[in-house]
Formats: C-alpha cells, sequence, structure tokens
C-alpha cells in the first residue's frame, strides 16, 4: 500500500509519528463502528474441540452484531458460507455481519488485527497502525498470513497504515482513552519479542504510535496463559479512572501470589492526572482444566461492545459473582455472561478473539 504517514511538512522531519499527528487508541468502552473477528479454523489450536465452539462464537456474534457491525476475516467462500450457516442459526442480524476474503492462520483477532487510531480533528479521521506479529515469540508458526492482516484491512477501507517495525499485540495492552496505557513487563519486556529493545525504547514506541502520554506497568500474568502474561487476562479499564482486576481467594492457588502482587501494584499506581485509580476486585473462577492442563480462565476477558459487555463464563460458583460486579461497572450496557469452557481450550476467550473498530 502506498499510503503513509510519511507528511513532510516545513520544519518538519519527513516522518511524523501518529502521536504527533494527533492519533490516539480510543477505550474499548468508547463507541464503535464495528468488531473484526477471525473465523476459527486452526484445529491445532482447539484439538478434538473445535466443531464444539461454533454455536457459543455465533451467540457471541450475535449479540455484538445487536449495537454494531460485526467483520469477519474469512479465507475463501466455502469458510464464508459455513460462517453464514452457524450464525444464520444463532439468530444473528446479517445484514449486520459483514465478510472479507482475508486468510488468516489463527483466529486471535486481538493480536493480530488492526490498532485502529482516530484523530476527529484531522482530515483522515482514522488509521491503522500494523504493529509486527510473531504469535506471541514464535511459538506457533506459521503466523505470516495474521501478520498481514492490518494491511489489508487498511488496502480494503483505502486508509494510511503506519509500520512501527517491532512486536506488539492487541491484548497486551489496555487503554482507557485518556493517556494512559496499561501492559506487563512479563510480556512486553520478554525477549521472544524485541530482544533489541529496552523497556524505555518501548515506552516510546507505545507513545508514538499508541497516542499515550502515561504508561503504567504490572508484572506476570495468570498461569496457563500461552501469551507470557497478556493484560487482558488481568486487568481492564471500565471507565478513564476505573480499572477491574482479578484476585485468587484460594491461597494454595497458583495464581495467589502473582494475582495479590498485581493488586498491590495497581494500589500504588496513578493515572496520567495523578490521581489513584478506583480498584474493583473481580474473583478467578476454579481451575479450569483440559487433558491436564491449566487452561487461562479469567473473567477479565470480556469484550466491551456498543449494547453488551460479554463475559466468559465456566460453568463455576463464582460465575454469578463476576456478571454483578461487571453489571455494577457497566451501567450504561448490559452484562451478558456466555459458556467459554469449549472456547477456553484454545487459550483464550472473547476479548482475545476480538477487536474493535472506533467510531469517530
Amino acid at each position: 500500500m502506498d499510503k503513509n504517514l510519511n507528511l513532510p511538512a516545513s520544519g518538519l522531519p519527513d516522518f511524523q509519528t501518529p502521536k504527533q499527528l494527533g492519533y490516539y487508541f480510543p477505550a474499548e468502552f468508547a463507541k464503535h463502528t464495528a468488531t473484526w473477528l477471525s473465523w476459527p479454523h486452526k484445529e491445532a489450536s482447539w484439538p478434538g474441540k473445535i466443531e464444539t465452539i461454533f454455536p457459543v462464537y455465533a451467540q457471541f456474534i450475535k449479540l455484538v452484531a445487536e449495537g454494531e457491525y460485526v467483520n469477519i476475516n474469512v479465507a475463501d467462500e466455502e469458510m464464508k458460507q459455513k460462517a453464514i450457516r452457524y450464525v444464520q442459526e444463532a439468530g444473528a442480524d446479517l445484514s449486520k455481519v459483514q465478510f472479507f476474503l482475508h486468510p488468516t492462520n489463527d483466529a486471535w483477532c486481538r493480536d493480530h488485527g488492526p490498532a485502529f487510531l482516530i484523530n476527529p480533528k484531522a482530515e483522515q479521521k482514522k488509521i491503522i497502525v500494523d504493529w509486527g506479529y510473531n504469535a506471541w515469540g514464535g511459538k506457533y508458526p506459521p503466523f505470516d498470513l495474521d501478520d498481514n492482516i492490518p494491511t489489508l484491512i487498511a488496502k480494503q477501507y483505502d486508509i494510511p497504515v503506519v509500520y512501527p517495525g517491532i512486536v506488539m499485540e492487541g491484548g497486551s495492552v489496555e487503554f482507557n482513552g485518556n493517556g494512559t496505557l496499561l501492559t506487563t513487563t512479563s510480556c512486553l519486556l520478554n525477549k521472544n519479542r524485541n530482544p533489541h529493545l529496552n523497556q524505555e525504547q518501548i515506552e516510546s514506541y507505545l507513545h508514538n504510535y499508541y497516542g499515550v502520554n502515561h504508561i503504567l506497568w504490572l508484572g506476570d500474568g495468570i498461569v496457563g496463559d500461552d501469551t507470557d502474561g497478556h493484560i487482558d487476562d488481568l486487568t481492564r479499564f471500565v471507565n478513564e479512572d476505573t480499572i477491574v482486576t482479578v484476585v485468587e481467594s484460594n491461597k494454595r492457588d497458583v495464581n495467589y501470589k502473582p494475582l495479590q502482587e498485581n493488586l498491590k501494584t495497581l494500589q500504588s499506581l496513578r493515572l496520567e492526572t495523578g490521581k489513584p485509580l478506583n480498584i474493583v476486585e473481580l474473583p478467578m473462577p476454579s481451575s479450569v482444566e483440559y487433558d491436564g492442563m491449566r487452561l487461562p480462565a479469567s473473567y477479565a476477558n470480556f469484550y466491551i461492545s456498543n449494547k453488551y459487555v460479554v463475559v466468559p463464563l465456566f460453568r463455576d460458583k463464582q460465575d454469578d459473582k463476576a456478571l454483578e460486579i461487571l453489571q455494577q461497572c457497566f451501567p450504561d450496557r448490559t452484562v451478558v455472561g456466555l459458556d467459554s469452557t469449549d472456547i477456553i481450550w484454545g487459550l483464550g476467550s472473547f476479548h482475545c478473539l476480538s477487536q474493535q473498530e472506533p467510531a469517530v
């Protein structure tokens, strides 16, 4: 694609970063134009189980489509027709579901999908940042098709695309929409991502290519998370100054200590305004396992759509409590739980599977 943000101007360098041009990544709770998905098809991500996930996945599409468009990347016409069958069976409004022939390696659109930045005052109000993608440190090759998705979508929309040239995943960063970004050292400083960069250099990329001013760092993620500690399984903004964060009440559970350390860190952090965070504690479900493997089950992996907050449930005694807490956090939306017991076998849930396109 020839379009880019290399906009020469008198007295300025040939290249200006998105931040210099006034672009920023909005909070997920800001209004969306659409939600992007990549239709699941990689059996190795759900070995022996992939067919079980489609009814719930289609229910997720149905809910999101009630308030915005759902744009789905598919490899070919056969995959599109399969998707349509499931979406129809779920009772979704097909007029709000759009398909794009963009082949992918896997379904985790939060991480390989486009990072949309906006500047309401600019002539070009929306751009895409195409970060590098290497399947969480080269764990699951091939990933070349996934890595190309943001540029394909930019071509589809005929909007500028900019390439920072480093690896970054959407699930590793969380935004309050007012200048603050939340992330983890366990993921962003992992040597399997950008070994040539230190923390200060990575912060510079975050500032310049997400349009933020203030970066907050947490430590380790939850056990079973193969992404090396994505923030979207840990701690999420529900408004500009309030976060929900998962805590484990069972002191014998392996997640107890890292989540307590996480909570302690959050209590010491300050927002871009200098104010402390409003912290809402969210329970963890009991250990969810499959084939003897601990899975990264977390109620924090919810997705905020225009109309609903869709929360993964795990047939657990804490399900109802998690829904009740989140409903209090989102008075302007309906909180809905969907069974994620099969989906989590892929090591992610509704937030990992989706990427919002902001309205502007």
